[in-house]
C-alpha cells in the first residue's frame, strides 16, 4: 500500500486509539494519524481497546463497526456507559465499509461522534479527525 500525503502537523500532540481487526487497514490509519503528528495506539479488538483505556485516556477513538467477538456498535455503547469525568467523553469516530444512510444512522444512535466509510482518503481522515476534536468543546 504505497499513498502520497501532504502533513500539516495539525494532529500533533493528539493521542488516538485505533481499533481496527484488518492488519492492511490498521497499518494505513496509524501511518496517516502519525505522519501528521499524532500518537497512535492500534489494536484488533473491542477487548484490547479496553484494556488500552484502563492506562490511557485518548484524544479521539477510530474503531471499525465489524470488530471480531464484540462489534463497534457494542463496544461503543459501553464505552459511552463509562462515567463522562473519564474516557467516555472523548470523541469517536465509526470506520466502515458501509456507507449507506442507515449504517451512519446506527453509528450515530450507538454513540460515535461521525461515521466514515472505507477506503478514506489520507487528506480526508486527517481533516475529519482535526474537525472533530475542533468541534469538542469540553
Amino acid at each position: 500500500m504505497s499513498f502520497i500525503m501532504q502533513t500539516s502537523g495539525t494532529l500533533s500532540g493528539l493521542d488516538i486509539l485505533v481499533v481496527e481487526d484488518d492488519d492492511d487497514t490498521r497499518f494505513f490509519i496509524t501511518t496517516v494519524l502519525e505522519m501528521d503528528g499524532a500518537t497512535v495506539i492500534a489494536v484488533i479488538s473491542a477487548a484490547d481497546a479496553r484494556n488500552v483505556l484502563s492506562e490511557l485516556q485518548p484524544d479521539v477513538l477510530i474503531s471499525d463497526i465489524g470488530l471480531p467477538g464484540e462489534d463497534g456498535y457494542t463496544f461503543i455503547s459501553k464505552f459511552r456507559a463509562l462515567k463522562p469525568n473519564n474516557v467516555g467523553r472523548v470523541p469517536a469516530i465509526a470506520l466502515t465499509a458501509f456507507a449507506d444512510s442507515e449504517a451512519r444512522i446506527r453509528a450515530l444512535e450507538a454513540g460515535f461522534d461521525t461515521h466514515v466509510s472505507k477506503p478514506i482518503a489520507p487528506e480526508e481522515l486527517v481533516e475529519i479527525v482535526a474537525n472533530l476534536v475542533a468541534s469538542c468543546n469540553w
